[in-house]
């Protein structure tokens, strides 16, 4: 399971509900943050955010509504945007005040700065914690930058380095899932999942620290514990009326090893539209042993498993020779997408490759979008599924499924439903997302 590109917001009809915290460690509870935006797109474009930076959230579309939610939930940072009427702001404020409220409070807002000081002015006299006011449009390192100053969430990546088979046998191994976007319908389309270790020590700890010369054995048990929570996600989400088809990058020696069918049927969702897992492969190894891949996803698919193409597009000409691709998805390499919708030499090359995995019957899925522009761009290609910083970044399965749970209006068990979660695109002009770091 290779490491992921550094890539990687979601609507909904009502006002978020009570969080549901996922343990981030022993005993504890994840930070809580209130956002309050009569803007939707605003308000789950942060909210989201900060869910990948392991942060719970509340969102509110009106300011009466956060004050009721204060007098039963005390969040660590409130993010509130002040409207054309500051007086309800105004009202906020002073209510915070008389609560004594102890947190962070981060003003937000297109209204001029000398409103925006005005009102943090109030709220320093009501003695609450203001900080810098954060004037719109922002980037999502503005976000992520009130997030580490506050030192909530998750610490940094560690640079430390174990090897993949100590982390396996010590347990530190645990699979995170990143949003997959329909650009088009903009809304949740599916996931993937990536490895993550939490070490004793060192915290988390991304692919690049623990993959590194990793053995075929360890490579086979990583990629069966994958397909294990990949199912084991999907029975939660199928329980709150959520199908979705979650991606897993494997390698083809250990697909073929591993007994796929088995574990699909022993941990896969009852349910009778159940979408299915798809199984990244990289083209190098595609392009290498073709026929065995084809012969892979012949095998797989009546288990309700597809192959797809992960890396596509370098080596493009030798597929062509192929007249038919058994694959469901080809993702674009990154360096196609990166500054796709401004490098005069890449986005002509974007928009081939899309096209080529069209003409094999698969939905071209982008991945590592970072910028807006990226995303229109995108969009106008005609390419189909997305992923990124800017759609979303890789969550613990406990905060991805409490995000979801969030997200969506529940059904019964019995008869769920499939893509119910619309997906507010930071592409808006009303903000500009940037890069993560």
């Amino acid at each position: 399971m290779p490491p992921e590109s550094q890539a990687s917001p979601v609507e909904s009809a009502e006002p978020s509900a009570a969080p549901q915290i996922a343990a981030e460690g022993a005993g504890a509870r994840a930070p809580l943050c209130f956002v309050i935006d009569e803007e939707s797109s605003i308000r789950h474009f942060v909210s989201l955010i900060l869910q990948g930076l392991g942060i719970d959230t509340m969102e509110f579309r009106e300011h009466a509504q956060f004050r009721a939610a204060c007098a039963s939930h005390t969040p660590d940072l409130i993010i509130l945007n002040i409207n054309l009427d500051a007086n309800d702001a105004i009202l906020s404020l002073e209510t915070l005040g008389k609560l004594g409220y102890g947190g962070a409070v981060q003003l937000m807002s297109n209204r001029g700065s000398a409103v925006l000081e005005n009102l943090k002015h109030m709220g320093e006299q009501q003695r609450l914690r203001m900080l810098p006011v954060l004037k719109k449009p922002f980037e999502t390192s503005a976000i992520q930058k009130i997030a580490a100053a506050q030192k909530l969430g998750f610490a940094k990546p560690t640079e430390a380095r174990v090897s993949l088979a100590d982390a396996l046998n010590s347990n530190w191994v645990e699979f995170w899932y990143q949003p997959k976007v329909d650009m088009k319908r903009k809304r949740l389309a599916g996931a993937e999942l990536f490895a993550r270790v939490r070490h004793p020590q060192h915290g988390i700890m991304m692919p690049g620290s623990f993959m590194q010369d990793a053995d075929e054995a360890s490579l086979a048990t990583l990629a069966e514990q994958g397909l294990v929570s990949a199912l084991k996600a999907g029975v939660s989400l199928s329980k709150i009326g959520v199908n979705l088809r979650i991606a897993i990058n494997i390698s083809l020696p250990a697909l073929v090893k591993l007994p796929v069918a088995d574990i699909v049927r022993e941990y896969r969702p009852d349910t009778d539209n159940w979408p299915g897992l798809i199984l990244d492969l990289t083209e190098e190894q595609i392009v290498k042993e073709i026929s065995l891949a084809c012969q892979m996803s012949e095998k797989l698919s009546p288990h309700n498993v597809r192959l797809a193409i992960d890396d596509f597009g370098r080596a493009h000409t030798a597929l062509t020779k192929v007249k038919e691709l058994p694959f469901a998805e080809m993702k674009l390499a990154r360096s196609f997408v990166t500054d796709c919708g401004t490098d005069k030499v890449n986005a002509p090359v974007c928009k081939t490759v899309i096209g080529l995995a069209h003409s094999f019957g698969a939905l071209a899925v982008g991945i590592g979008i970072e910028k807006a522009s990226e995303m229109t761009a995108l969009v106008s290609m005609g390419c189909d599924l997305g992923q990124g910083f800017l759609l979303g970044q890789p969550m613990p399965m406990e905060r991805f499924i409490s995000l979801m749970r969030q997200r969506v209006n529940v059904v019964p068990a019995s008869n769920p439903v499939s893509l119910p979660i619309e997906v507010a695109v930071a592409a808006e002009p009303a903000i500009a997302a940037a890069p993560a770091t």
